[in-house]
């Protein structure tokens, strides 16, 4: 068994060999909540929950840390805007994010720590890092200096020389213009708190570094993050851990974005489309397909035509589900995989060519029941459930089942109600009125549903749109 990854920092893909025999530790970028989550953002975690529930399969112990950046300043300057205290806003998005991730499926983190909670982890590692001549003190600012550490911007490979770090007001001082702010000095009417270098807030980059630290030591297995975040954010960790002295993260993995004509899906171009909104509009678990079934380093073009190709392909697997169940009754998923699905998963998490797999045994399992082999049917299922499993779409999934959310609680209605109509054909064809009969299933069909006659009784799907 080796598992396999593309790691940013070596721009190829390596074997996998954890730190810790039997144990993986992740640590994952996660919010900035200055506002609620598109389905761009909830890609990152939902990939990364793949990748935790594959090495959880093949038997590793995960620690899984996924932050929370509740200082930043987007949150200040929208707090400013909306006349509402900045924790206000922070908390608010925080927890619009944590409903949209588990909407989509995502097993909670082993912790998640949010940034204002580790302030003295902060202090504590620019004191070291100004102690070590990689930082300095202007103006009440603390700056890290890029030219004191050999190889920075390995991760990006860029030139130094080149180099244009993104700047922001208030940062007066520095030494060379490339050098990056680790504590900002408190302006009027802004969130602050106490340093030797006077008052002021950290900067995005070192809330990172210094969790990253708290959480996982001075060395992890696997740094993750949306594409964008390489540089500057991951680079500027990279140089605060490797200044205090921490090995930091072995291997770097990134997820591509989700995008909209070509851009990138963000608030800032007016293109993105909210989580809350979409549950209204298609199942959670119809939406962690669409999201979940490309690779992580493909670029998810959004379009509804899209989303109605996966609502199909879903629809297939559910049946082929829900006909077994209906014949042989509840199937428990079975002890492992099938060979073909875990060498997909294996390298690199390739999860389209597992998701072939699954679609291969829907396909062995409907040849099964046509042919009344109520054996190889189950052991089909079986093998779906298991598959389903791993990348956490398996509808039999307690997770999915009870509807807390709208979307899920939409669908329970438009189950109730196209029952009752349902009912009304099978009394019309009881009394043999087939006339009727065919004219509420025409009138189905042109709502979208498709209806299939069973032996247990009429069920019905969700056709193309």
């Amino acid at each position: 068994m080796t598992i396999r990854l593309y790691d940013t920092s070596a721009r190829q893909i390596r074997d996998f060999v954890p730190l810790s025999a039997g144990c993986v530790s992740i640590y994952l970028c996660g919010a900035t909540v200055q506002a609620a989550p598109h389905i761009g953002h909830v890609r990152s975690y939902l990939n990364f929950d793949i990748m935790r529930r594959w090495l959880a399969h093949r038997g590793y112990d995960v620690t899984f840390i996924r932050n929370v950046t509740d200082i930043d300043d987007k949150i200040i300057n929208k707090a400013a805007e909306q006349n509402r205290p900045w924790w206000s806003i922070g908390y608010e998005n925080e927890r619009a994010f944590n409903d949209g991730y588990e909407a989509l499926g995502c097993l909670p983190p082993t912790y998640e720590p949010r940034a204002t909670g580790h302030i003295t982890e902060m202090v504590e590692m620019m004191r070291t890092l100004i102690e070590r001549g990689h930082g300095y003190e202007a103006d009440g600012n603390v700056y890290f200096d890029v030219r004191s550490l050999p190889g920075y911007l390995s991760l990006s490979n860029q030139d130094l020389d080149e180099l244009r770090q993104p700047s922001e007001d208030g940062e007066t001082g520095k030494r060379d213009p490339r050098d990056f702010a680790m504590w900002k000095a408190a302006k009027p009417g802004e969130p602050s708190w106490e340093t030797p270098w006077g008052r002021g807030r950290p900067g995005w980059h070192l809330e990172c570094s210094a969790m990253a630290h708290k959480y996982l030591g001075s060395a992890f297995d696997i740094h993750g993050g949306g594409i964008d975040l390489i540089f500057p954010h991951h680079e500027n960790e990279i140089a605060q851990a490797r200044g205090f002295g921490d090995e930091f993260a072995k291997y770097w993995v990134h997820n591509a974005w989700v995008t909209m004509s070509g851009e990138k899906m963000s608030k800032s171009l007016g293109n993105s489309v909210l989580v809350s909104e979409m549950v209204k509009q298609w199942r959670p678990i119809v939406l962690r397909y669409y999201l979940g079934t490309p690779h992580y380093r493909s670029t998810i073009e959004y379009s509804e035509e899209a989303l109605r190709e996966a609502e199909s392909a879903f629809a297939r697997i559910e049946g082929f589900i829900q006909r077994v169940v209906d014949m042989a009754g509840p199937v428990e998923p079975a002890a492992d995989v099938p060979p073909a699905f875990a060498e997909a998963m294996d390298d690199d998490l390739g999860v389209p060519g597992a998701l072939a797999v699954v679609h291969t045994t829907v396909r062995q399992g409907n040849s099964a029941l046509a042919a009344d082999d109520k054996d190889a049917a189950v052991a089909r299922l079986a093998e779906v459930r298991a598959m389903l499993g791993v990348l956490g779409l398996d509808p039999l999934d307690p997770q999915w089942a009870g509807g807390s959310d709208q979307g899920q609680d939409l669908h329970g209605v438009v189950d109730s109600l196209v029952r009752l109509v349902l009912e009304q054909r099978e009394a019309a064809r009881a009394r043999k009125d087939w006339t009727t009969a065919d004219a509420i299933r025409d009138q189905l069909s042109q709502s979208g549903l498709v209806i299939e006659d069973s032996p247990q009784g009429p069920r019905w799907t969700l056709g193309p749109r």
